[in-house]
């Protein structure tokens, strides 16, 4: 089991820091609009485009590694002061009323907008935009099953210290 767990938290480490390394394209798409517009007056709508999918792709791929390095946002009023067990408690039950449960419904809805958007081989409504925004789409259930699988992972680890 432990062996599994790692590989899992691997695989969602790799995915993470990947992600990270879209935050240089999208530094380099941007300065690449800015200097496109200011120096040609020319605006292409597919590099826009481009740089919001990019956006949203750091933050649906980098989602699951920030809650695994426990650097995602946490109203941290008393959860310093408790001990080991304590957070342990407060993490189990977070994960399974709140995470889980709302991973669950993100991807059966987010499902079915990009199969939806997938049947219907959706384009950008705009000239010159990207095609296949399904692609995009399906990354956000990705995104979410990656997140999902993080949660499954903290219960198990939480159960554990809880064990122990």
């Amino acid at each position: 089991m432990d062996k599994i767990l790692e590989r899992v938290k691997s695989f969602i480490k790799v995915i993470g820091i990947g992600s990270s390394w879209l935050n240089v394209m999208l530094v380099f798409l941007i300065c690449l609009d800015v200097f496109m517009r200011y120096l040609f007056n020319q605006s292409y709508n597919w590099i826009l485009e481009l740089e919001w999918h990019l956006f949203g792709l750091i933050f649906l791929l980098g989602s699951a590694y920030t809650l695994q390095k426990d650097k995602h946002v946490r109203v941290d009023i008393f959860y310093n002061d408790f001990s080991s067990k304590q957070k342990a408690v407060v993490d189990l039950l977070g994960s399974m009323f709140l995470l889980i449960p709302w991973c669950l419904v993100a991807i059966h809805t987010c499902t079915n907008y990009a199969s939806n958007s997938f049947y219907i081989k959706e384009n950008s409504p705009n000239p010159g935009g990207l095609p296949a925004l399904y692609v995009i789409k399906f990354m956000i259930v990705f995104g979410f099953i990656l997140l999902f699988i993080q949660g499954v992972v903290i219960i198990i680890q939480q159960i554990k210290t809880l064990v122990r």
